[in-house]
Order: structure tokens, then sequence, then C-alpha cells
């Protein structure tokens, strides 16, 4: 009859840990929630107390003359009231064309080539293509003149080293004749 007691599994101490480290949790989280709603509370009673009294607008009776003389010190001010001439002079000063030979200008009526709006829109590609055409032009003639220079200087050469020959071989002693 006695029987040894069992004792409980590590399992279910297992799942009450965890479900108590949940709650340790959930309980937390509340405190937290209650402490920054505790928090916004005070902010704004502070600013309600003064925003109340600004909060609430004046009435404005445009339609309605009230009652008690005490709100009729209220009534919307009546405003000023456009008058339909001055309108009507503003209007048709702007509606007045301006005079036709300040606005004509004689570029504006001659005709243009087809391709006018092309030309505008490549022309500084073109002046920079220009400019860097010129520049190796330039360059080419140089190099050229270089080489003209060096082909003088050796055909120079040549003819004094033929001189040189020639007056060795055909020199005053006698004539020879290989």
């Amino acid at each position: 009859m006695d029987q040894p007691m069992e004792e409980p599994s590590e399992e279910p101490m297992a799942d009450e840990t965890v479900v108590g480290s949940l709650e340790d949790e959930a309980k937390r989280r509340k405190e937290r929630l209650m402490a920054w709603k505790s928090k916004s509370a005070t902010k704004d009673t502070q600013s309600g107390e003064q925003s109340k009294e600004n909060v609430l607008p004046k009435p404005k009776f445009r339609n309605y003359n009230p009652h008690d003389e005490s709100l009729a010190v209220i009534k919307a001010e009546t405003g000023k009231l456009a008058s339909v001439e001055d309108l009507i002079k503003d209007q048709l000063e702007a509606a007045k064309p301006q005079p036709v030979a300040e606005t004509i200008d004689l570029n504006n009526l001659t005709p243009r080539k087809i391709d006018w709006d092309l030309k505008r829109n490549i022309a500084k590609k073109l002046d920079k293509l220009e400019r860097r055409t010129k520049r190796a032009m330039a360059e080419l003639i140089r190099e050229k003149l270089k080489g003209e220079q060096s082909i003088k200087l050796t055909f120079k050469k040549q003819i004094k080293i033929g001189k040189k020959f020639y007056m060795l071989e055909y020199s005053e002693d006698g004539v020879t004749d290989s």
C-alpha cells in the first residue's frame, strides 16, 4: 500500500517556468504601459488646463441677431464690400492691348530654316569640336615641319659627305678613275 512517491518529471516544470516567465513579461509590459499612460496624462492635464481657455472658439453671429445683449457685443464685423466699378476698371485696364510696335521683333517675323533648332542645340558642341580640330591641325603642321627639318639636315649632311668624297676622289693631285 505504501508505494514510493514518484517524483514529477522535469517536463511539466519546464512548461511552468515558460508560463511563469511569460506572465512576468506580461506584468512588466503592463507596468510600462501604465507608467507611460500616467506620464502622458500628467502632460495632457498641464497643457490641457492652459489650452481649454484658448480652445473654445467665440461665436460669430453673421446671420443672427442675438436677443441677449451680452452676446450682441460679439456680433461679427461686416466687411467692406468691394465696389463693382473699381473691379470693372481694373479688368478693363488689364484687357487693354499693348502697343504693337513694342511687341513685334523683326527677328521673330523672318522665316527660319527647318533645322534651326537642331543647329541651336548643337552649336556649343560644334564650337568645341572646331577648337579641337584647329589644335590637332596645328600639331600636325608642327610635326611635319620638324620632319622636314630633319630631312633637310640629313640632306645637308649627305651633301657635305658627298662633297668630301668628291674632293677625295677628284682631288687636284690627279683624277682617278675607279
